[in-house]
């Protein structure tokens, strides 16, 4: 099949999918024309990888996987220990977002919002509030 139609198959853009080929995720047969020509296989391969970016993993965290995906000898624990890593660094960026939230939430409450220019959120980007 055509990059078009594995495009709608995959869900993914053709763009994209050009881009996982050019740096080694996919290889996408030639017909006798020159064009590249999707199987089956290759549109789970993508379907993979959408899904997998899709949950934040990084494109060599994909290659990783990609590669248990296709070895039917791995081991389930290889495939887990990748997925934990990640998991881990959401819950890292979620504490992170929350500590970010709490900051600017006691900024936006100290301002009191009206016609006078002083302003603890100025202040505080400033580095001379001390936001708790």
């Amino acid at each position: 099949m055509n990059i078009g139609t594995a495009s709608v198959k995959s869900g993914l853009p053709p763009k994209t999918i050009r881009y996982y080929e050019e740096i080694g995720l996919l290889k996408a047969d030639r017909a006798g024309n020159g064009y590249r020509d999707y199987s089956m296989s290759d549109v789970h391969r993508l379907r993979f990888l959408q899904r997998s970016r899709s949950l934040g993993f990084s494109v060599e965290e994909c290659r990783q996987l990609l590669s248990l995906y296709g070895d039917k000898e791995r081991e389930s624990a290889d495939v887990k220990a990748i997925a934990e890593v990640k998991l881990a660094e959401i819950d890292r960026k979620i504490a992170e977002l929350a500590s970010l939230r709490e900051m600017l939430n006691h900024l936006v409450r100290a301002c009191n919002g009206d016609e006078r220019p002083d302003c603890p959120i100025i202040d505080g980007l400033a580095g001379s509030g001390t936001p708790q």
